[in-house]
C-alpha cells in the first residue's frame, strides 16, 4: 500500500547562510473531490527558499501521515513537484525530491495494493510497471535521472499521476471506482470527509 509505509522523522534545518532555525509544519492534505487534484500541475520555475520550505513541509506532512510519497497538489499547490521516501524505516531515509519530473522509460509489470493520502481509508489493486527511469530537478534546480524499481517505481508513477490530475482509482474497474466514489459522497453528506 502506498500509505502506511513510513515513520515520523524529526526534520531540522538551518538556512545555509546563517543559523536561523526554520520551523517546518504539517500541511493540510486535500482530499478527493478538491478541484486541485484534477488539474495538470504547472512547472516549477523558481528554485528559491520558498520552494525549499515547501519541500521540507511536504516531507514533514508525508512522514506525519505515514506515507511514502506526496505530490504538491495534495497540499493544494498546483506545481509539478513531489517528495518520496520508500525506505520504510528499514534503513537510513532515502529522500528524493522531483521537480518537473519526466518518465523516460518503464519496464516489466507489478500488481499491488495502493492507497492515497488524499483518499484515506480506501485502497485497490493497481497494475503498474516494475522498473521506471525518471528525470527531474532537485530542490536546487539541478537535473538528474534515476532508475527505481518495485515500491519506489510504484510510488514515482503514483505521484506523477497526481501531477497530471489522476488518482490511482482511475486504474480500477468502473465498478470498484464507483463504489469508492459512492462511499466518499456518503461521508461528505455526513460531514466526515
Amino acid at each position: 500500500m502506498i500509505i502506511f509505509k513510513s515513520n515520523l522523522l524529526a526534520l531540522l534545518s538551518h538556512f545555509a547562510s546563517g543559523s536561523r532555525k526554520i520551523e517546518f509544519m504539517v500541511l493540510k492534505i486535500v482530499k478527493y473531490g478538491d478541484p486541485v487534484l484534477g488539474l495538470k500541475a504547472e512547472n516549477v520555475t523558481r528554485f528559491d527558499d520558498e520552494l525549499k520550505k515547501l519541500i521540507e513541509d511536504m516531507f514533514e506532512t508525508m512522514y506525519a501521515a505515514r506515507g511514502v510519497g506526496l505530490a504538491a497538489p495534495q497540499v493544494g499547490v498546483s506545481k509539478r513537484l513531489f517528495v518520496m521516501d520508500c525506505s520504510n524505516n528499514k534503513e537510513a531515509p532515502e529522500r528524493f525530491v522531483f521537480a518537473n519530473p519526466q518518465i523516460i522509460s518503464v519496464e516489466g509489470e507489478q500488481t499491488g495494493e495502493e492507497g492515497c493520502l488524499s483518499l484515506p481509508g480506501f485502497s485497490g489493486q493497481v497494475k503498474r510497471p516494475a522498473i521506471v527511469t525518471i528525470s527531474g530537478q532537485d530542490q536546487e534546480g539541478n537535473q538528474f535521472t534515476v532508475t527505481v524499481k518495485e515500491l519506489a517505481a510504484r510510488c514515482v508513477l503514483h505521484e506523477v499521476d497526481h501531477l497530471n490530475g489522476l488518482l490511482y482509482i482511475h486504474y480500477l474497474s468502473p465498478l470498484k471506482r464507483d463504489i469508492i466514489k459512492r462511499k466518499v459522497k456518503k461521508q461528505m453528506r455526513e460531514g466526515r470527509w
